[in-house]
């Protein structure tokens, strides 16, 4: 009898044993076959450009992989989000930079013991303290400016030039001293302080924050003119960092301005022998933050004024009022203070002019 791997026509020749042992592993029982699932293309499907070379996988298999893709994608989607929470959460953040501080300021008149002294421009700067100071603003000078813990050299540099343009903008400028031309210095301004700058001038105040002469030296060209001679100017800048995100300048300077009467006119050579000087000392406190030296804008936090001869009764808020050549102060004390009243306290302030600061004129 044959075994069950032989075919109908017997062991093949030339084939030891039938070959059975050799063939054992790749012939497959009945059962095998019959269980085997076959699938056979049709004509027109062997036909067919586009028919795929093996089966479509199981439904469930595409389920699971789109499963497994929108998974992942979650998950890259919760560490992205997770990455911005911790950027805009993280501990190391700029500290928070302060709002413009408003401007306070202070201004006493200085009040002569005698008359004024007068004579020419030229020989009153010859014979005062202010013969050796700069002309103008050669005298705003600026130190060396090196970086500090939080802000470069370039920095410092950016701050200390834009306390110098307010600086001789405010106090120099010809057209911002006869009365006029203040928008100069508005545009050097941080825009937070710009309507307290408003204010000051269309409401001025004796209030210590709304007096336009605290931004500016100005004079009422109603009153005084320049005697055309450049104004002796002498001071110093200071830098100081108050914060890793804001730095401050102090500005102390003295400018020495020659006056006359405005009824004297530029061909009045009487008037024009008849100038007299007149001090202002201003010490300024700038404040910059990082945009602001990016912008060029200035916050003044500070603004002190000593100014005369004037005066103790001088309502210079919105004007300074100096005495001219010949004229004597009205009073030796400046008005009361009435401790008991309320509302705004604002003590008035005035100081003795020194002999010594005024010209020391040669008699005649």
């Amino acid at each position: 009898m044959d075994g069950p791997g032989d075919p109908p026509e017997g062991t093949p020749e030339g084939v030891p044993g039938g070959g059975e042992d050799e063939y054992r592993s790749v012939v497959f029982d009945e059962s095998f076959v019959r269980a085997a699932r076959l699938q056979e293309l049709s004509a027109n499907e062997r036909m067919g450009d586009h028919a795929l070379a093996v089966r479509n996988r199981h439904v469930w298999a595409r389920v699971r992989t789109s499963r497994q893709v929108l998974v992942l994608v979650i998950l890259i989607a919760l560490a992205f989000g997770t990455a911005v929470y911790m950027g805009l959460r993280h501990p190391y953040r700029d500290p928070v930079v302060p709002a413009a501080e408003p401007l306070r300021s202070t201004l006493v008149p200085l009040a002569p013991r005698d008359a004024v002294p007068g004579g020419t421009a030229r020989e009153l700067f010859e014979h005062s303290p202010a013969a050796q100071f700069r002309l103008g603003p050669e005298g705003v000078t600026l130190p060396a400016a090196r970086s500090t813990q939080h802000f470069s050299e370039s920095q410092v540099m950016a701050a200390l030039a834009a306390a110098k343009e307010y600086t001789v903008k405010s106090s120099l400028d010809p057209a911002v001293l006869t009365g006029g031309g203040q928008r100069s210095v508005r545009l050097l301004l941080d825009p937070e302080q710009l309507d307290q700058f408003d204010r000051s001038f269309d409401h001025p105040a004796d209030d210590g924050r709304h007096a336009a002469t605290a931004w500016l030296v100005r004079f009422d060209p109603a009153q005084v003119t320049l005697v055309d001679t450049p104004v002796r100017t002498q001071g110093v800048f200071s830098v100081s960092e108050t914060g890793s995100s804001t730095l401050e300048v102090s500005a102390d300077h003295t400018f020495v301005y020659a006056l006359r009467p405005a009824a004297a006119g530029a061909g009045d050579k009487a008037g024009a022998d008849r100038a007299s000087l007149f001090t202002v000392r201003r010490e300024l406190r700038f404040r910059f933050d990082r945009d602001g030296l990016q912008e060029h804008h200035v916050t003044v936090l500070q603004s002190r004024l000593q100014a005369g001869p004037e005066s103790c009764s001088a309502d210079d808020e919105v004007y300074l009022r100096p005495l001219l050549a010949g004229q004597r102060p009205t009073n030796d004390a400046p008005a009361g203070t009435d401790p008991y009243t309320t509302g705004q306290a604002t003590a008035a302030l005035c100081g003795r002019l020194s002999d010594n600061a005024q010209p020391q004129l040669p008699r005649r």
